[in-house]
């Protein structure tokens, strides 16, 4: 056996066909749009809830105002994640956004914590809750203002490919399933269930509970390099139809909103540089179209190594 010298390794190759600067505007947007609706949400509902005592319609309102400064949080994660490659952070601080999902893992479940004790308070204790009808329509203001937030976030996280600000648009899904918790507990106390109210701030804790459940291993799977497989299969699967690669393996990592693969292909060993290059970036071009949201693809070619001649007696 022998081995051919004059491969480069690694040799790097990213497209850049994804129009960064415009993403972070939509979401710098996005995360502005629903901070102020939710602000004035959670306000109006805050003041009715003043109002009529409703522990319910306290917690989501409360619940709501915190998710303005979730948003402030995921703001900062895209400002952070901006920062241009250097020599200590070579990859640049797009993971930056994935830390701030961890922001909103932890507001969801301080919100659980604080919706279970509040319930369970009124509950032992037995008070009233006043001016039902009022209460119920800030209910559902909550769950109008809070559906077309979560809406708006989703459609915008998964167009950008934002884990982040598609764990926070599940945040304010929350929410509403938070303030129809609360309106099923007032409907009860108009029908002269007084437990109603406390009973419904503990069924919104469990869907708090489950929320943030979710958004805290979705953005544990991508801070551990989680990926879907599907997506390793189909690179790889995509880098082997290349005439020229023998063999392809690929690993994939999730950093911010990149999705960086990089394929091992094994090669011709006396194949000269300059062909190796072209041949590298047919393989960008094939898992590129294999793959639509890998941001950054590399190649490191190798040299396959030749059989071994039998032994001669």
């Amino acid at each position: 056996m022998h081995t051919v010298t004059g491969t480069r390794e690694p040799a790097d190759y990213v497209a850049g066909r994804f129009d960064d600067a415009g993403d972070r505007r939509q979401a710098n947007r996005a995360v502005g749009v629903s901070a102020v609706g939710l602000a004035v949400t959670g306000l109006v509902e805050l003041g009715i809830a003043v109002l009529t005592g409703s522990v319910g319609l306290l917690g989501d309102a409360l619940h709501n105002l915190s998710d303005v400064s979730t948003s402030l949080v995921v703001f900062l994660g895209f400002r952070v994640s901006r920062r241009t490659p250097s020599e200590r952070y070579s990859y640049g601080l797009e993971r930056a956004e994935d830390l701030a999902g961890l922001g909103v893992a932890l507001v969801v479940w301080a919100s659980a914590v604080f919706a279970g004790w509040e319930s369970a308070h009124k509950l032992l204790a037995g008070s009233g809750t006043s001016h039902v009808g009022a209460g119920i329509a800030a209910a559902a203001l909550g769950i109008v203002g809070n559906q077309l937030v979560a809406r708006y976030k989703l459609r915008v996280g998964r167009r950008i490919q934002s884990a982040t600000l598609v764990s926070d648009a599940k945040h304010s899904w929350l929410d509403a399933l938070s303030s129809a918790g609360a309106l099923a507990g007032l409907v009860a106390v108009a029908a002269g269930q007084r437990w109603g109210d406390p009973v419904a701030g503990l069924a919104v804790t469990l869907f708090i509970c489950h929320v943030g459940w979710e958004v805290t291993t979705d953005i544990g799977h991508r801070l551990l390099d989680g990926v879907d497989p599907g997506v390793l299969t189909a690179a790889e699967h995509a880098a082997a139809t290349v005439p020229g690669v023998r063999h392809a393996h690929a690993r994939a990592r999730w950093t911010g909103r990149t999705l960086r693969i990089e394929i091992e292909a094994w090669v011709d060993p006396a194949l000269p540089i300059a062909a190796t290059d072209q041949l590298g970036g047919r393989v960008i071009e094939a898992v590129h179209e294999a793959v639509a949201e890998a941001r950054a693809v590399t190649v490191i070619p190798r040299a396959m190594p030749e059989p071994a001649s039998p032994a001669t007696s």
